[in-house]
């Protein structure tokens, strides 16, 4: 199992109450999180991104069938970790990772956000002296907002945000603005922008194949098309 689904398991198994989201009834494949009837994963490609990612996910984000975070850890399993945000106990884990001398962290956020006139803002990952880690707030924008603010333990890292060109495609959940982008989006947009653009079109293929298939069991989604 890739770094997502080792945490779905764990979530799973600390609840103490189903999970009745919004289509948490239908039963779905563990390997690609689709209906079983709609199960994609002899399509799942893998790749090697020049980047490597850490998921830092909300309480019940694993548990969402609408998560995408889930996506890159399926086509980067072996560059994709994943722990839940916790305000006051932080996972000990990540912070071994976060101080692995073989990455730079970097957190992905609107640089417009960053409030601390001393917090190094990237435009580009091109000054890092080893591999960036992108560090993905993976929640609401509530959230991921929060999460943001309430975490000490990254505020010594440099802040990059994306610009993408297009709205996002996403329309498996309602965003609070039209421009703001799903997890596997963010990441697509951060490959493009380092100029790995093979592992970004990877990406993004694995996230139209989820994004149209989820989208069949949607009974509105007929009335959109």
């Amino acid at each position: 199992m890739n770094a997502f689904q080792l945490l779905r398991q764990q979530r799973l198994a600390r609840a103490t109450k189903p999970f009745n989201a919004r289509g948490g009834s239908i039963v779905r494949c563990e390997g690609c999180g689709l209906p079983v009837h709609l199960c994609a994963c002899e399509l799942k490609p893998q790749g090697v991104p020049n980047a490597a990612f850490c998921l830092l996910m909300y309480d019940a984000e694993p548990l969402k069938p609408s998560n995408t975070g889930r996506l890159i850890a399926d086509v980067f399993p072996h560059d994709t970790h994943a722990f839940l945000w916790s305000r006051m106990e932080v996972d000990e884990k990540l912070l071994a990772l976060l101080n692995d001398p073989a990455y730079s962290p970097v957190v992905v956020f609107p640089d417009s956000y960053v409030t601390d006139e001393e917090r190094v803002v990237l435009s580009s990952t091109e000054t890092l002296k080893t591999r960036p880690l992108y560090i993905l707030l993976d929640g609401t924008w509530r959230e991921a907002s929060k999460m943001f603010r309430k975490s000490p333990y990254l505020n010594q890292f440099p802040v990059i945000s994306v610009q993408p060109e297009t709205l996002s495609t996403y329309r498996l959940r309602v965003a609070a603005h039209d421009n703001q982008l799903c997890t596997a989006e963010v990441a697509c947009c951060l490959l493009q922008q380092q100029g790995d653009t093979t592992s970004s079109v990877l990406l993004h293929q694995w996230f139209s194949v989820f994004r149209e298939r989820y989208l069949k069991i949607k009974p509105h989604h007929k009335a959109e098309a």
